[in-house]
């Protein structure tokens, strides 16, 4: 199987999809190809036995080879356990859930109890279509960078046996059992014929909202599976974070599929909303309408300022994470990159133990859960969505980060670099763009060539997002000897003055003490 531009499948190059447009694709025709990919369906189940049945059945009927297929459902929690039933495809297995519950959860319990080279989750409250594996699958023979979604119907359900739509599949008669024109399209799959398939979507994770998906098991354990806290809308945020890791997302509604029952929306739309938000508006920082309360503190940020402070001033770093945190985006995080871990950490002389700046500065943010010290950072930011890396000398201007990310999602770039008049450069990269660029570069390959190709890279000089840029940067500022510092400071305090003089004098002694004090450490009045 081949792509238009003839990349093979395992071939070491791999398609360099443009943003999500995943047009140069071309998957083999249902009917017209030989899998060899094995796949591990889970199905993930809490009570429910006869419609957990008839999904059973319709998987025992399809076209997707059954020595390529293995079916794990795992109890989550079932009274009574559930049971195997008669109808079922060839290697079908219940596991059990343990140390926690939900759907997320027993997913990642079905994942860990099987070694298919693709993971497919189903509902145990859908009856598929006889090709529906097949139509998924046959894209993950092209690359593993695809995360696939299949189309489903929702329809109220109707007295039906594991036999009858067994017989439906394999026949492929299933229209007749459940009549297209009582079935209620779901959401998802409108917004995908809106939007070309997701094509042209900024933001193509949110069409994971249903439970046909399926992807490659690498892709699924590098993001960490489904986060197991969110208990409503844990198909988009692991979206999300698959998003970030720069997968693309291919719905293909050839892969059709019945959902037994109306959707929660339909039953209750407020409390179905009401209940997901919270989980998002922690996890998912490009969903900015969750947001709206700039005093609150979010658990993944939506910027990472990354600033180097080997060498720099306590000063000078301070006056840049104000800048950073001060700016008129809100929910912005700081890391700090220095060599912490050679600080001196037991017994040390406190004014003259070396790397006194870098000292001050630990001291002085580590109860700030906004700022963190790194001795290094990761390649990318992920789960948070964009990056900001300048020199520690170059504060931001309180508008320069928000108009810099702006410009990146207006003009759906992957990263801005903006060149400085002495040569150095900023950039804000968007993760989503790093997470493919590390998937996709070959050894020795520059990250911003790969970035360039599957989103681009816009060039600027800094005027045009910082007003006075036009002047070169001020040098950094270096740490001072402490107790040099504190000697001049005190120089000349002595009071020399006569007996008459003295309790004036001592006076104007303290008060020049304090001034001193708060000139070397930098303290407010």
């Amino acid at each position: 199987m081949t792509t238009e531009e003839g990349h093979v499948a395992g071939d070491e190059v791999r398609p360099r999809i443009r943003h999500n447009d995943y047009s140069p694709l071309v998957p083999a025709p249902i009917g017209g190809w030989r899998p060899e990919v094995p796949v591990s369906v889970i199905i993930p189940a809490y009570g429910g036995q006869h419609r957990l049945d008839l999904t059973l059945a319709s998987l025992a009927a399809q076209t997707y080879p059954a020595h390529l297929t293995e079916v794990v459902i795992v109890d989550d929690g079932s009274a009574p356990p559930l049971r195997l039933p008669q109808i079922r495809p060839e290697n079908t297995r219940i596991v059990t859930t343990a140390d926690g519950w939900g759907p997320g959860h027993a997913v990642n319990t079905g994942v860990a109890a099987t070694d298919g080279t693709v993971v497919q989750r189903v509902d145990a409250d859908m009856i598929l279509h006889r090709d529906h594996l097949e139509a998924l699958l046959r894209w993950h023979h092209l690359t593993d960078l695809l995360v696939t979604i299949g189309g489903k119907r929702f329809i109220e359900e109707s007295p039906v046996t594991a036999a009858e739509v067994h017989e439906a599949v394999t026949g492929d008669t299933l229209t007749r059992l459940f009549d297209p024109e009582k079935t209620i399209p779901s959401t998802t799959e409108m917004t995908i014929l809106r939007l070309d398939g997701m094509r042209s979507s900024k933001n193509p994770y949110h069409v994971c909202t249903g439970p046909t998906l399926s992807l490659h098991r690498t892709l699924f354990l590098d993001v960490g599976g489904f986060d197991t806290e969110v208990q409503r809308g844990e198909d988009t945020e692991l979206g999300y974070r698959l998003a970030q890791a720069g997968a693309v997302f291919v719905p293909d509604l050839t892969a059709r599929a019945v959902h037994l029952g109306l959707p929660a929306q339909r039953r209750d739309r407020g409390a179905t909303v009401r209940t997901v938000e919270p989980y998002l508006a922690h996890r998912v920082p490009l969903r900015r309408d969750l947001r709206k309360e700039r005093g609150r503190g979010w658990r993944v940020p939506y910027v990472e300022v990354v600033l180097d402070v080997a060498g720099a001033s306590e000063r000078v770093t301070r006056a840049a994470v104000n800048a950073a945190l001060d700016g008129s985006l809100p929910d912005v995080a700081v890391t700090l990159v220095a060599p912490w871990s050679a600080l001196p950490s037991g017994r040390h002389p406190v004014l003259t133990a070396p790397g006194f700046d870098l000292r001050m500065l630990r001291t002085g943010f580590a109860d700030d859960p906004r700022v963190r010290l790194a001795e290094d950072v990761p390649p990318s930011a992920t789960p948070v969505p964009f990056r900001y890396s300048g020199p520690v000398d170059v504060p931001l201007a309180p508008e320069t980060l928000e108009r810099m990310v702006k410009t990146v999602l207006d003009e759906r770039v992957g990263m801005l670099v903006v060149t400085f008049p002495d040569g150095r450069t900023a950039t804000v990269e968007r993760t989503e763009a790093v997470g493919r660029a590390l998937r996709l570069a070959r050894p020795g390959e520059p990250r911003a060539d790969v970035i360039r190709q599957t989103h681009g890279v816009r060039h600027s000089p800094a005027d045009a997002f910082w007003p006075s840029a036009a002047e070169p940067p001020a040098a950094p500022v270096r740490a001072a000897a402490p107790q040099k510092d504190m000697r001049s400071a005190m120089a000349g305090l002595t009071d020399a003055r006569g007996p008459a003089a003295r309790p004036r004098a001592k006076r104007s002694w303290v008060r020049r003490l304090r001034t001193a004090i708060r000139t070397h450490y930098r303290i407010r009045p």
